[in-house]
């Protein structure tokens, strides 16, 4: 007996001396354990979001892609998956299994290897949230005490709720739904039993068993995995089988973004980090909607890219990008091999000329396709001698490639064209003319090449955009549209630069006294200096500073009435907004809302309303959100075009004029002045006169005419000295944008095309301008912008009287001909006289004659 004793004495002693060891253990560990409390409120790191306004997935940012999902929307075999391969008795143990432990121990002491772990599910979900990774004793300690604690506060499923969301399954995928999107581009609750089964059994070895890079390991995983979950009973035979014959099909898919807008996303990111800080702006799970329109800011970038394609190629082919044979051609997969490493911009892609014959060229793209380019993908390649000279037209394809170069091309409908990446830059901009909402914006060509944002970072000079403002004011002091201005050689020259500065027009061309309507819409630079110096210096910087534009950046000279001050696009699209909505002065905003990771609103636009013009149509259709008490959101204060915050009460009113706590756009001008300016740019557009008679006259902007083909467009063109900027700003009561084209490079001038008379498409000539540069990227997007909407009449508001005036003295006249128009006034302007019998039959002045397409530049 004595040795039975002694047994139990020992049994006991080492009973005793192990509860010794784990108080003592747990005491040890006790001032590093940290506070489980803290997972009942557990923020799953999940990346930022960017939206447009109707939804679509623009952009996305953080290292750690998750999908967060309740329980509920995980599919049982998935749950059971990760539960007979890790922990079948999870619902069992009270967070640590000593089945498990002890059955682990076994096969390490009769094999010597760890082939077994003892880890249950709630010892990972410790580890995952408080610990890390190294393989110490002490750390193994905490996770035990840390899971018995957590089993005390959670419930079994809350526990495998955070399980199934924040175990890494590679590839930068935390939980399993982001986990079925990057493997299989699925919802979780699509994926099949053989794909849950791949996911399942990652948790042990992410990159050494991951499906893409490892197939072959991955498979056999799987095939573990299903073992585990027959032999619990989870699956019968058939399943398996069926299952584990399946291929591995994974392949990374990456995040599934619905729009391709670099620059709005930048901009709504870089609010996000600046508000919120790096780690809380790119773990938090904030969903930002942005005020994008999708259907537009496609349709802008796609108008942009066209006439950055035209200008480029209009002034001529500069050559191959390399030569990588002359002699024998590399072996097919080595020049596929070679391609690869230059890496597509936009629609551009690389290929190599592998054969040239008289009216096309054969060429190898890098994905191992051959296509044909035409002789009408070709023709256009005049060689480039510089900005403002070009070769002769090609005659034959070896007049513009050869076998064995390098070069760009891209997709032209059903067939190819050789192309170059464009030099010139290029910015377009559209808002709401309503609240200040940025529709589109596009801050050039290609996000890739370049990350600057020439809609809100490029300052250059605003050229006669600027003379609508000018006008404006004079209307203010007394002008009307039909008072004459001397269109005549300026001698008396402006001093305060220092050198006697003479403006001219362009071309060199002058016409005597001409009807304000007309030297606006003709963009006429002699009568601009001759108002600006009727309403003064000071008066026109003090209104120009009413419409957004800064004061320090308008210069206190006579080159102001040729736009000689630099702003950004964004500046000139909201200052023409004010005549768009009757003369209110908008605040820009891009980001309409911000939700949390709970779908919970935490910011919202609070935009200044035009109210006075927003029609009730409008109205009805302004998207409405709660908002938290004291929220917060981005808009873009002038004239410095950066993000702010400007803190806004709550309030469940609708989001309309009627809501007596919205805030109203600021009145810069009266309604009648912004519709008498709005109507003389529609002549920008229209021109007027009688074509029978040969007295009509085309405005700068004829071409929108043609391609828009809406009267209800409006809008001015803007060319700098040399053509370095080019501008066309425009709108109808829906719409404002602004585009410009110019070269970053300050110095460069955009230069001069000859026209090319065998076929090219653009057969612009003469020098580039806003009507010829700028324009058409504003033509086509308007176009496609407002095709199937309705034309919105422009109604005159109240004050506003027609009278018809003799054309060429701006006086009333009896007659009803060519020689006479009806003009708008403000009541009590209109002129009171008549002009003379004598006058209007000598019919002196009707801007006869100025048809040319020269004229206009």
């Amino acid at each position: 007996m004595k040795w039975f004793k002694r047994i139990l004495i020992a049994v006991f002693s080492l009973a005793l001396l192990g509860i010794i060891a784990i108080i003592g253990a747990y005491f040890y560990v006790l001032p590093d354990l940290p506070d489980v409390n803290t997972l009942k409120t557990v923020k799953l790191q999940t990346p930022l979001k960017i939206y447009s306004s109707d939804g679509k997935l623009i952009s996305q940012f953080g290292e750690k892609r998750r999908i967060p999902l309740q329980l509920s929307d995980v599919p049982k075999p998935l749950l059971q998956a990760f539960i007979a391969t890790e922990d079948s008795r999870f619902y069992e143990h009270n967070g640590v299994d000593p089945i498990g432990v002890l059955r682990a121990a076994l096969v390490m002491i009769t094999t010597g290897q760890k082939r077994q772990g003892a880890s249950t599910i709630t010892m990972q979900v410790a580890r995952n949230f408080f610990l890390t990774r190294d393989k110490k004793f002490i750390r193994k300690i905490k996770e035990i005490f840390i899971a018995l604690h957590i089993e005390q506060l959670l419930t079994k499923d809350e526990i495998l709720e955070l399980y199934v969301n924040r175990i890494y399954l590679g590839q930068r995928a935390y939980g399993v739904g982001a986990a079925a999107q990057v493997y299989y581009g699925k919802d979780v609750k699509d994926l099949t039993l053989a794909e849950m089964a791949v996911i399942a059994g990652l948790p042990k070895a992410p990159s050494t068993v991951n499906p893409i890079t490892s197939p072959e390991r991955a498979k056999a995983r799987r095939n573990v995995v299903l073992r585990r979950m027959l032999d619990v009973g989870y699956i019968n035979q058939n399943d398996y089988q069926v299952a584990a014959a399946a291929p591995i099909t994974a392949k990374y898919h990456g995040a599934e973004i619905d729009l391709y807008a670099p620059y709005i996303s930048e901009m709504a990111r870089d609010y996000m980090v600046q508000k919120y800080g790096e780690e809380e702006a790119y773990t938090g799970g904030y969903n930002v909607y942005t005020t994008i329109n999708s259907d537009l800011q496609q349709k802008a970038q796609k108008a942009l890219r066209n006439n950055v394609y035209a200008y480029d190629e209009r002034h001529g082919y500069r050559g191959p990008v390399s030569v990588l044979w002359t002699d024998s051609e590399p072996a097919p997969d080595k020049l596929v091999e070679t391609l690869k490493q230059t890496a597509p911009v936009q629609e551009l892609q690389p290929a190599a000329v592998i054969k040239v014959e008289d009216k096309q060229a054969e060429v190898l793209l890098g994905n191992g396709h051959t296509v044909t380019i035409p002789w009408e993908g070709l023709n256009w390649a005049r060689s480039f001698i510089n900005d403002r000279r070009q070769g002769p037209s090609p005659k034959s394809a070896a007049d513009v490639v050869k076998v064995g170069e390098q070069i760009w091309v891209r997709p032209m409908g059903d067939s190819w064209q050789l192309s170059q990446l464009p030099q010139v830059a290029s910015a377009m901009v559209s808002l709401d003319p309503h609240d200040g909402a940025i529709r589109t914006l596009v801050g050039g060509f290609s996000f890739t090449q370049s990350q600057y944002n020439r809609v809100v970072q490029a300052k250059r000079q605003l050229g006669s955009n600027i003379k609508p403002f000018l006008y404006a004011t004079a209307l203010e002091k007394g002008y009307t549209l039909a008072t004459l201005i001397n269109n005549a050689p300026i001698n008396k020259p402006d001093l305060s630069q220092g050198t006697a500065w003479r403006p001219k027009n362009s071309p060199d061309v002058y016409g005597g006294p001409t009807r304000l309507r007309v030297g606006l819409a003709q963009s006429i630079n002699v009568m601009a200096v001759r108002t600006l110096r009727y309403i003064g210096l000071d008066a026109a910087i003090d209104k120009l500073s009413q419409f957004g534009f800064d004061p320090a950046d308008l210069n206190r000279n006579e080159s102001l009435a040729l736009g000689s001050p630099s702003v950004t696009p964004l500046q000139v699209v909201t200052a023409f907004s004010s005549f768009a909505n009757g003369g209110q002065l908008l605040e820009p905003y891009f980001i309409a809302r911000v939700d949390d990771a709970y779908g919970r609103t935490i910011e919202r636009a609070d935009p200044a309303l035009a109210c006075d013009t927003m029609p009730a149509a409008t109205v009805a259709n302004v998207q409405t959100t709660a908002m938290a008490p004291e929220s917060t959101i981005t808009s873009l204060d002038r004239p410095e075009d950066n993000p702010v915050a400007v803190t806004v009460a709550a309030s469940d009113l609708p989001y309309t004029c009627d809501n007596p706590q919205a805030r109203h756009a600021k009145r810069v001008i009266s309604k009648q002045i912004a519709f008498l300016i709005t109507d003389a740019l529609k002549s920008v557009i229209w021109g007027g006169g009688d074509w029978n008679h040969g007295t009509a006259w085309n405005g700068t902007a004829w071409r929108a005419a043609r391609v828009v083909k809406r009267h209800d467009i409006a809008g001015k063109t803007g060319t700098t000295n040399e053509s370095r900027d080019t501008w066309f700003s425009g709108f109808n009561p829906s719409l404002v944008t602004t585009a410009w084209v110019g070269f970053d490079d300050h110095s460069r001038e955009l230069g001069r095309v000859a026209w090319n008379p065998n076929g090219a498409k653009d057969q612009i000539s003469g020098a580039e301008s806003g009507a010829k540069t700028a324009g058409p990227a504003w033509n086509e997007f308007m176009h496609d912008a407002l095709e199937g909407t309705p034309e919105i009449p422009m109604t005159p508001p109240a004050g506003i009287v027609s009278v018809r005036i003799d054309l060429a003295t701006g006086k009333l006249s009896r007659k009803n001909d060519y020689t006479s128009d009806f003009e708008y006034f403000i009541q009590g302007t209109e002129p009171k006289e008549y002009a003379s019998d004598a006058t209007e039959d000598s019919n002196l002045f009707l801007d006869s004659g100025k048809t040319s397409e020269n004229l206009f530049n």
